[in-house]
């Protein structure tokens, strides 16, 4: 009868440490090598309002495509006597809710859910289809681009969106990749949709999840938040993690072994 419970005691703490497995750090788990994954068509950031723009057209005659450029000027002091200096650099354009703006001399551009490019063709294409300029040349760049990353990463943050496509490993990346403390298989994104708010979860282990995932490629805005694991979320409390030491567990083996030996004895 003693030797039955002694084996079963240690059975028990036999399985108990061995259940307590590591957590899966790797990412793209279920690639093998040679595998070939489709991706889905570039989602290119479109204009939305409130989004600042740089637009410069420029012509063979300077003097006619300064028409076209919104011009804002700043002035300076040079001497106590107040002469002033003018300088000139080309202004933004600030997409109103309507998803217009102010264009010099055409007046009203729609420009919502227009990439860079199709506005670029778009501008140049009235010019010329309202004889006003016919060898414009029009360069179009966002202002105010940002996607923010917070939780269990090493440098959370708000980051600019240096181009057209931004990817969900792009951001993690920018922030300084995720902390040991970060859950991979379910990174929250939130996205602005038509003023509602759009929750996404990636299994950033599983590339089939990523590249499949409507926000692989980010939109301005997008907030991205990485949750802590169980273990770090334990730490929030005292005693937390103090049933998942192993030195805990040999040390209630021992006192239960101590304990069967004295009744069995």
């Amino acid at each position: 009868m003693k030797t039955r419970h002694l084996i079963y005691l240690l059975f028990f703490v036999c399985y108990t440490l061995t259940s307590c497995q590591a957590p899966k750090l790797g990412y793209f788990q279920d690639v093998q090598s040679g595998q070939t994954q489709q991706l889905q068509d570039a989602n290119l950031v479109t204009i939305e309002p409130g989004d600042k723009l740089s637009i410069l057209v420029s012509s063979k005659d300077p003097g006619l495509a300064y028409l076209f450029n919104l011009q804002i000027v700043s002035r300076y002091k040079t001497s106590q006597s107040d002469a002033s200096l003018t300088t000139s650099q080309v202004a933004s354009y600030t997409v109103g809710e309507d998803g217009c703006i102010d264009f010099p001399v055409m007046g009203r551009l729609y420009l919502k859910g227009k990439t860079r490019s199709e506005v670029a063709s778009y501008i140049k294409s009235e010019l010329s289809k309202r004889d006003l300029l016919k060898d414009a040349v029009v360069t179009v760049d966002f202002l105010d681009l940002y996607f923010s990353v917070m939780g269990e990463v090493n440098q959370p943050g708000r980051f600019l969106m240096d181009h057209d496509k931004t990817t969900l490993i792009d951001a993690l990346s920018r922030a300084g990749d995720l902390t040991i403390n970060g859950r991979r298989d379910n990174v929250l994104i939130m996205r602005e949709i038509d003023g509602k708010q759009l929750a996404y979860r990636v299994d950033m282990t599983n590339l089939q999840s990523i590249y499949n995932s409507p926000v692989y490629y980010l939109k301005q805005g997008d907030m991205i938040y990485v949750e802590p694991n169980e273990k770090k979320a334990r730490e929030s409390t005292a005693t937390g993690n103090a049933f998942m030491q192993p030195s805990l567990w040999i040390s209630i083996a021992s006192l239960l072994t101590t304990i069967s030996v004295l009744i069995f004895k």
